[in-house]
């Protein structure tokens, strides 16, 4: 139903290696993603109880009969698979003869670094762009409070299935498959506990001592379960931007979610009124135009190289995109309407850093865009398109 951006990436990616490696969330689309891109290929997935055993017990069996042009599904259920892989490649040297998927950084990354090192392509898929959502009849005149609240996951809105109905069976289902299998999680009230107050505190920085009382856990727990919820693809640390530049900057990272549905569908938000009402609804906002600027540079397969910078005397940019030596400020407010006071921020970090910082951006909540010689204004309807993005800065 879905256009995807990164779909020309992963065709030109496969026509170079012998592997290319899809990883991002589940129900991202990164299933549908590869048999599209490739309809010739044999599927097979490792979710399969049956399957998962044949590849775990018998993998050299289980590779003969799935050794040309196949999706492995969720291969880190089975990451003994890749050595053999990398036999299999080495031997044959077939352009784009194995298309993997997987939903943990912490096991396929670990797997992969160690077998397929410079024999796969590495891509990640996140839910919908803007851009992607707006192609769809059924969500095109969505305002922004019902895209908050509704989030981009693609089966979500293609099936168009209950907002809270769909955030309540994901989360039920990343809690007994994938945090289980990351964790011996022996309390599940604690982490859910956990998750819902990393919601409470989306665009702000972490402050792990903090939700370590709050929780009731160790520094060391809170460590580890911040962790899981990275590796799994449930929250985004974006870096503070920090050099030699003579001032007290702030060196904690904020915290955002990969999809905004989520978080809302955590912190109890259940409807557009209840939205519109919510005093984090300009976190949202702005966890909604990070996402956009990673999505944009996932989906051209660059390192994202995104930062946010804010020192001690409150002086502060809410993202910054970096491309080799430039930096592009961006200021997100979730206002409809234009204020000069958007730029201070701007301003200052154009001042600080001389020739290296572009002109700027604010993203708003409104719906005109335009361009002067010193900023660019930008709906965060068409951010996503944003030229500087668009060509890697």
């Amino acid at each position: 139903m879905y256009k995807r951006t990164i779909f020309h990436e992963i065709k030109a990616l496969a026509k170079e290696f012998r592997i290319v490696t899809v990883v991002g969330p589940r129900q991202a689309g990164k299933t549908t993603l590869c048999r599209v891109a490739f309809p010739q290929y044999k599927y097979v997935s490792l979710e399969d109880p049956d399957t998962r055993l044949f590849a775990t017990d018998d993998p050299r069996g289980f590779l003969k009969n799935n050794r040309k042009k196949v999706i492995l599904d969720e291969v880190q259920r089975a990451p003994e698979l890749l050595s053999y892989i990398q036999t299999i490649v080495d031997e044959d040297n077939i352009k784009a003869q194995f298309i993997l998927t997987g939903s943990h950084q912490l096991e396929l990354g670990a797997a992969i670094s160690q077998s397929l090192a410079g024999r796969t392509a590495l891509l990640t898929l996140l839910p919908l762009t803007m851009h992607e959502l707006q192609q769809a009849d059924n969500v095109s005149n969505q305002d922004l409070d019902e895209v908050l609240l509704n989030g981009f996951m693609p089966g979500k809105h293609s099936d168009q299935v209950n907002t809270s109905q769909f955030y309540r069976a994901y989360f039920q289902t990343y809690i007994e498959r994938d945090v289980r299998l990351l964790i011996n999680l022996k309390d599940s009230s604690k982490f859910e506990k956990f998750i819902r107050l990393c919601a409470g505190r989306v665009g702000q920085l972490l402050n792990q001592a903090s939700l370590a009382n709050d929780v009731g856990v160790s520094a060391k727990t809170i460590n580890d379960w911040l962790a899981v919820l990275e590796a799994s693809f449930i929250i985004y640390r974006l870096q503070p931007y920090y050099e030699n530049i003579g001032k007290r900057l702030i060196k904690a990272p904020k915290m955002y979610f990969i999809d905004t549905g989520l978080a809302a569908w955590l912190m109890g938000i259940d409807t557009r009124t209840q939205m519109q009402r919510d005093p984090l609804r300009g976190h949202l906002f702005e966890n909604l135009i990070v996402m956009e600027a990673l999505k944009a540079k996932l989906n051209q397969g660059k390192d994202p190289r995104l930062f946010f910078y804010r020192d001690s005397h409150g002086n502060e940019v809410d993202l910054i995109i970096q491309n080799d030596n430039q930096l592009m400020p961006v200021e997100i407010k979730s206002s409809q309407t234009w204020h000069r006071s958007f730029l201070k921020g701007i301003d200052y970090f154009k001042k600080l850093l001389g020739n290296r910082a572009l002109n700027g951006t604010v993203v708003y909540g409104g719906d005109e865009s335009r361009a002067t010689e010193n900023y660019r204004l930008r709906s965060y309807k068409s951010f996503n398109e944003e030229e500087g993005i668009q060509r890697g800065l």
